[in-house]
């Protein structure tokens, strides 16, 4: 009889003492063996000549919103977009509709996400009223962890925000203790609200067809600001605070300042890493995205936060909204809904990052994985190691990725012209979730294969759903 599901053979094998030649074996869902080659038998064998097997990426900044907007996707549609881009557990934010503001919501996000996803998956919570009894009941669902936005809720989209938007500094204090006492991260959209009311007001004075008018209605400034005051306010609350999508030099030099104040932790996302101001002016309101793309001088400091640790995460924010949806404020880069999909270009972006000197392949992977299984206390995720979860990418490194619409998987294929045209250097070769391959090229997995997870101190819920 086979002693294993699956053995990957010839591959180089990132673990976490480097690179090296193993065969990997798998058995029940789980990392069994690290063999010598050509040692050892099973039902199934993956030939991986040429490539690198690596842990697959924890996209820890995931918007999908489903079922309310098909418009812009599904849990299917962009779970297996993410399967092709070597993403095998992704964290949906809480901007669904109604908000995932009770544990009433996170059960119900839950059970969608467990019928639909094809890889795993992790739910925030906004945390809704801020009582007691309700953060610990949402705590106690098995989130991964809060969310909050220091703005106001977007215009007519109350119910998106509800329990979510808190521009008042009391209130974002309460959200940093309340969120504290359940030990759990809270991760925070930080922009000063009253900073970008005076700067939204006069960029409306601006050209709206102009991309520097989006700057100018949301400087760094907004940002660093806000990332201050819940620094400042966190060496009192003491919560596990996550800065969400880092974007400027300004931002980073705060950061740097609170260094050791408090538990903090930050990222950044390809759009920033990859992209400047330039780009958005070419692809339009396609590109939005809040906060703004910056400038070069931004970017090469972003590069340099994550070569000292300053930024120890890279995440898509994938964030999808429909063609139509931008199309219809083509002109105006004040009112065109901000987002753009990320799922398909994070991994090899990165990978591309290693093939320039930019990274080395093992920061790039604790940055896509590593990091977020441990700041979010995923046990057995983010490492290549026996006994951790067979959630892996087989990557070509000498490979090309192309990016273009007829390339992508996503929904929002459509609305991805930041990225038209992109060649980077590495491609993923194949995708498995739980020791099951659900991407080879093409997608082959199956619907609801993809797992609830939960922080490792918390009881991880089976992802059956009573029909």
């Amino acid at each position: 009889m086979a002693a294993y599901d699956t053995i990957i053979r010839n591959a180089e094998v990132l673990t976490p003492e480097g690179l090296g030649d193993h065969d990997v074996a798998l058995a029940d869902g789980k990392i069994a063996a690290l063999l010598p080659r050509g040692a050892g038998n099973a039902a199934e064998t993956i030939d991986a000549t040429g490539q690198h097997l690596l842990p697959g990426a924890i996209d820890i900044h995931f918007h999908i919103r489903a079922p309310a907007y098909p418009d812009r996707g599904t849990v299917e549609s962009e779970t297996r977009a993410a399967a092709a881009g070597g993403i095998t557990t992704l964290f949906e934010m809480p901007i669904s509709k109604p908000c995932c503001n009770t544990a009433e919501q996170v059960e119900i996000r839950r059970a969608h996400f467990a019928e639909h996803a094809l890889i795993n998956f992790g739910l925030y919570a906004a945390p809704g009223d801020l009582t007691t009894a309700s953060v610990a009941a949402m705590a106690a669902g098995g989130i991964v962890a809060f969310k909050i936005f220091t703005t106001t809720a977007p215009a007519g989209r109350d119910d998106e925000f509800l329990g979510l938007s808190f521009p008042d500094e009391a209130d974002q204090l309460r959200a940093l203790k309340a969120v504290a006492a359940t030990g759990l991260p809270i991760v925070v959209h930080a922009e000063s609200a009253q900073l970008l009311a005076s700067r939204n007001h006069a960029a409306r004075a601006m050209d709206p067809a102009d991309a520097a008018t989006h700057l100018a209605a949301r400087p760094a400034i907004c940002e660093a600001v806000a990332v201050a005051k819940l620094l400042a306010m966190n060496i009192e609350a003491q919560a596990r605070l996550h800065i969400a999508h880092v974007t400027s030099a300004l931002t980073v030099d705060v950061l740097r300042r609170f260094a050791g104040s408090s538990d903090f932790s930050a990222e950044t996302c390809p759009h920033y890493l990859f992209r400047t101001q330039a780009d958005v002016a070419r692809a339009g309101v396609f590109a939005k995205i809040n906060p703004p793309v910056r400038s070069q001088a931004d970017q090469d400091v972003l590069w340099s936060a994550l070569a000292d640790g300053t930024i120890g995460h890279v995440t898509t924010d994938h964030a999808a909204f429909s063609y139509a949806e931008k199309l219809a404020s083509a002109d105006n880069f004040i009112n065109a809904p901000p987002g753009t999909p990320g799922s398909e270009v994070l991994v090899p972006a990165m990978l591309d990052a290693v093939a320039r000197g930019r990274v080395g392949l093992e920061q790039a992977m604790a940055l896509l994985s590593g990091n977020a299984a441990e700041r979010f206390g995923l046990e057995g995720k983010g490492r290549i190691a026996v006994g951790a979860d067979a959630d892996l990418m087989l990557v070509d490194m000498k490979g090309v990725t192309e990016i273009g619409r007829d390339t992508l998987l996503t929904f929002a294929r459509d609305v991805a012209q930041l990225y038209y045209g992109a060649r980077f250097s590495g491609r993923i070769r194949g995708t498995l979730v739980g020791g099951r391959v659900v991407y080879d090229g093409v997608p082959v997995g199956e619907p609801g294969w993809g797992r609830y997870v939960s922080p490792k101190h918390r009881t991880s819920q089976s992802n059956t759903v009573s029909a």
